[in-house]
């Protein structure tokens, strides 16, 4: 059993793989037993009779051709080896850079998240409170403003001045940041103009598409807006701008469609709109309701891509005429709400009401 110790040694002590091990019988027709073949990697055998020159030439190059395949292989598993090390290496200084600008993310998102919150602070505190609308003696004033973002593209004011009343509203193309920052834009020109006593409709939109068109180029964007200027005086409402379309409900529920279609156009998108201007006056008797909104409510969409419509919204406004101006902005907003269901809103919504006293 020398020869099996021998390979027991090569196999096992010396754990050498690559040496090709053939043995040697003198008793013709014997052959190693399966067990010993597979435990040491035998890789042939003959007995003496049969080990003559050519079969010798035969086992000596066959084995040498298999021992040349097993350092090919050999080679390229070290290659390999190798080759996984690398990128490993690679992967890991990957993964650090990885880590490194999720970090950075994190950060500016942070950054970015805290400025679009001041945004968004400063645009709620720049709309009507609730103490300012109380003191206005003739009318009830409600408004509401959703954004679908933190900071969104719409635009409501009411303001006091000189025995005026001046309520606006305005649609920003898009929503987001850009178009927040337009609608607070509108927001300082509408208050300026107003201050400086601008009350002729013509000029005063006019004036405001100007400043706003030069804002719009300066920013070098696409931004403009719908908007609609109301004022009441004297039991009168004088309306000017595009925008949508004016709900007037009157004493016992009937509703009025007012188009503004032909009364203005899109503020900032041609530098002169003044041909383009006009007014309108209507009557506005004690308990009779106005209501101003952007298509955020009428485009509203639930689960079922469904709009909301502008007549769900007139029929609500009909049903609740002799409610306060403040419940019916609610009557509307539960129902908007009720019919989108968990729908996410896309567009941002306002609300103007305004109910003669």
């Amino acid at each position: 059993d020398a020869g099996l110790k021998l390979a027991e040694y090569i196999r096992e002590t010396l754990k050498n793989e690559f040496v090709r091990i053939v043995l040697r019988t003198g008793q013709p027709g014997y052959a190693p037993e399966k067990e010993v073949i597979c435990k040491y990697d035998i890789n042939d055998y003959t007995n003496k009779a049969e080990l003559t020159a050519q079969k010798i030439f035969t086992l000596v190059t066959a084995n040498l051709r298999a021992y040349s395949d097993l350092v090919i292989i050999e080679s390229y598993r070290q290659n390999l080896e190798d080759k996984v090390a690398q990128r490993t290496v690679q992967l890991a200084t990957a993964n650090q850079e990885i880590t490194r600008l999720n970090e950075q993310l994190k950060s500016e998102n942070l950054r970015m998240r805290a400025e679009l919150e001041v945004s968004r602070q400063l645009q709620q505190m720049l709309l009507p409170q609730e103490e300012e609308l109380k003191q206005i003696k003739d009318l009830e004033i409600a408004g509401f403003m959703q954004p679908a973002d933190e900071v969104g593209g719409d635009y409501y004011d009411v303001l006091q001045q000189n025995g005026r009343i001046v309520c606006g509203i305005g649609d920003v193309t898009g929503h987001g940041l850009e178009s927040g920052v337009l609608a607070i834009m509108v927001q300082a020109a509408v208050r300026a103009l107003l201050a400086n006593n601008e009350t002729e409709p013509v000029n005063f939109l006019s004036a405001l598409n100007q400043t706003v068109y030069g804002n719009v180029q300066r920013m070098k964007s696409e931004k403009n807006l719908t908007f609609a200027l109301l004022e009441y005086r004297e039991n009168t409402l004088y309306l000017t701008g595009q925008h949508e379309q004016m709900i007037v409900v009157r004493q016992g529920g009937r509703v009025e469609q007012i188009d503004t279609l032909d009364l203005g156009f899109p503020i900032g998108l041609e530098e002169d709109i003044t041909h383009l201007i006009a007014q309108i006056q209507l009557p506005l008797n004690p308990a009779d309701i106005v209501i101003l909104y952007t298509d955020g409510i009428t485009e509203a969409e639930n689960l079922e891509k469904k709009q909301y419509g502008l007549e769900r919204l007139c029929d609500v406004a009909s049903r609740n005429w002799q409610r306060s101006a403040e419940d019916i902005k609610q009557a509307i907003v539960d129902n908007v709400q009720q019919y989108i269901g968990e729908q996410k809103i896309f567009d941002d919504m306002t609300l103007l009401i305004i109910k003669r006293k």
